[in-house]
């Protein structure tokens, strides 16, 4: 049965592969035209990746595929007036593979900064930002850490 014009069935195959963003150098900042991308984690020496500026729907996912060793896997909003709200469950993974569960508290943090150790960044670490408004933005996922690990939520 033909649907009308301009109406699209409510489940559809999607066939369309997100764009991968990966081989990257100590820093870089993202773009409005990459929102979902996929940005590929894999420089042990850590990545500083800053979000545009806060435009509602855009949305990034994070997947580490190298541990990060030295410096940080850190991801932080593209102006301090931008908040982070939402969670994400950390495991340690070394030796009681414990859960702990961080959240963002939407009035000081702007970033996230994992240390390959504590606050995550290990190999199968994956996070996704979803521009919610101009000044917020939601953070999910999964981290991967080690030790008694902690929050990757920072304010700077």
């Amino acid at each position: 049965m033909a649907l009308p014009q301009g109406k699209r069935p409510l489940f559809e195959t999607v066939n369309a592969k997100k764009k991968v963003i990966s081989g990257l150098g100590a820093t870089r900042t993202l773009s409005v035209d990459e929102s979902g991308s996929m940005v590929v984690l894999d420089r042990a020496a850590g990545i500083v990746l800053t979000l545009p500026l806060a435009v509602p729907g855009l949305t990034y996912d994070f997947v580490a595929t190298t541990s990060v060793t030295s410096n940080a896997y850190k991801v932080i909003t593209g102006a301090g007036t931008e908040l982070l709200i939402g969670g994400y469950t950390n495991v340690d993974t070394d030796t009681s593979n414990a859960v702990a569960v961080f959240t963002g508290n939407g009035s000081t943090h702007v970033s996230i900064s994992m240390n390959g150790t504590t606050t995550g960044g290990l190999l199968g670490t994956a996070l996704r930002f979803t521009c919610l408004s101009t000044t917020r933005w939601m953070v999910e996922g999964f981290v991967q850490g080690s030790g008694i690990v902690a929050t990757a939520f920072a304010t700077s």
